[in-house]
């Protein structure tokens, strides 16, 4: 773990690196979507109802009865899809505060994927409820198949952080 005594322009100096990785995880995550999509036509989360539930609750509006009736908002699509890589990125930055740098100098798999599927609470306990969808999809006709995707998902976004510390790694501190 980064210890807060650390000279905080080194910790500074690390953030293009949890930047890469959280890019490249989130990424892989959505070229996962892509896949699902294209191979069984099994459709992954539309980040423009992010982006709507988002400049809601700008708005003061926290939860809907469902997302996709909610009114439409300005810029929705930009907002989810930033919002999308922002929070990937915010939580490669998580692997780098526990983990620490060695981590970045040697990436391991098992705390990538602690992380990806850690993060899954968000969704089943946040975003879906606050969707409409119940707590994990609880509302949904098919409750099963929304948790599996939103582990599914996650556990890619792990495997990500995982690939892509590896490229970074190869690129930058194998020299």
């Amino acid at each position: 773990m980064l210890e807060y005594t650390q000279d905080l322009p080194h910790a500074i100096k690390l953030i293009p690196y949890v930047v890469f990785i959280g890019v490249g995880a989130t990424a892989i995550m959505d070229f996962w979507t892509i896949f699902l999509k294209t191979a069984f036509n099994i459709a992954g989360l539309n980040f423009a109802l992010v982006g709507r539930w988002m400049t809601h609750m700008m708005k003061g509006q926290f939860t809907h009865e469902s997302i996709a009736q909610s009114s439409k908002t300005s810029g929705e699509a930009f907002i989810g899809w930033t919002a999308h890589y922002v929070i990937g990125i915010i939580y490669a930055g998580a692997v780098v505060l526990i983990w620490g740098e060695a981590w970045l100098a040697n990436p391991t798999l098992l705390p990538a994927l602690i992380i990806g599927v850690t993060t899954v609470v968000i969704p089943f306990f946040i975003m879906q409820p606050c969707f409409g969808m119940g707590i994990a999809g609880s509302k949904m006709p098919k409750p099963s198949l929304v948790r599996l995707k939103s582990f599914a998902s996650h556990f890619v976004f792990g495997v990500g952080i995982y690939l892509a510390g590896l490229l970074l790694h190869n690129l930058a501190y194998a020299q």
